[in-house]
């Protein structure tokens, strides 16, 4: 249902929600023009965002990639309208005022992380209540940037905390929060065929596994809730698995389902596992 095929979709939505308010401001006088939006990519992310704001008649997309980028992907990314900057994103993290500097976008706005558009993470909370709501034990999520994972864990300790008030999106129970193990899944294998879920820095990560662990001190998310690096082995057998079942997905977007057969073993057999598939990039 995802038109460009993954979970970025979602993040896109937020974006053309924001721009919606930005005209709104613009009508009332209270804005000049409408500013360009900036963000640093491996494709899925600005193709999702470029495709929404193509659809909408808005300013282009302006996106920061690293010089190693697949030619195909950049060719790709600008016939859809995405002004293209390069840079050696392993030389060092990057701050917001770096990225709209070196994507000529100074008064712009940057949505590498959500940070520019509210102090709490909007791009995939509806798809954390989603989740959260199937009441699950295991939740294996792939972890890239951070975000959906940030967002997923935020809001499972938000309503597991919440005494009496709940969003109105949440259909879950309270009581099964505290049980929920969140397992994210990554690589620090630069040549990984999960190339969307490798960084060499990750700045705007909110959290580190302090976090968690208090998190799971105060027995608001499960003992086990932690992010795990894959091994490859186990990804190119879910790679398999996935086609096999003829399910949708890229390296990057099952690598959830590769964790949980790396560590299958320490896994009981008599509860629930979800597995998020962030799907497959549609260029």
């Amino acid at each position: 249902v995802n038109p460009t095929g993954t979970h970025k979709d979602r993040m896109a939505w937020e974006v053309i929600v924001t721009y919606k308010q930005l005209l709104l401001a613009k009508k009332q006088g209270r804005l000049e023009k409408l500013p360009s939006m900036s963000i640093i990519t491996s494709g899925s992310s600005a193709n999702a965002v470029q495709f929404m704001l193509r659809s909408y008649k808005l300013p282009n997309l302006k996106i920061l990639v690293d010089y190693s980028l697949d030619a195909k992907i950049k060719k790709s990314l600008e016939k859809i309208g995405c002004e293209i900057y390069e840079t050696d994103l392993a030389k060092k993290a990057l701050s917001t005022e770096e990225i709209l500097k070196l994507t000529d976008n100074t008064d712009g706005i940057d949505i590498t992380s959500d940070d520019s558009l509210e102090p709490i993470g909007v791009f995939y909370d509806w798809m954390s209540y989603d989740i959260i709501n199937q009441n699950a034990d295991y939740i294996f999520i792939p972890y890239g940037t951070g975000n959906l994972y940030e967002n997923i864990v935020n809001v499972a300790v938000r309503e597991s905390k919440s005494m009496f008030f709940h969003d109105k999106r949440f259909k879950g129970d309270k009581e099964q929060i505290k049980k929920m193990n969140f397992i994210g899944a990554t690589t620090d294998n630069p040549k990984s065929k999960a190339d969307k879920l490798y960084s060499p820095h990750l700045p705007f990560i909110h959290f580190d596994m302090k976090w968690i662990k208090l998190a799971i001190r105060k027995g608001y998310i499960g003992e086990k809730s932690n992010v795990l690096a894959i091994r490859e082995k186990y990804l190119n057998e879910a790679i398999k698995l996935a086609h096999d079942q003829k399910i949708s997905a890229e390296p990057s977007g099952i690598a959830s389902l590769a964790l949980m057969l790396q560590i299958k073993h320490k896994l009981p057999k008599n509860k629930k596992m979800l597995i998020v598939n962030t799907g497959k990039t549609k260029y």
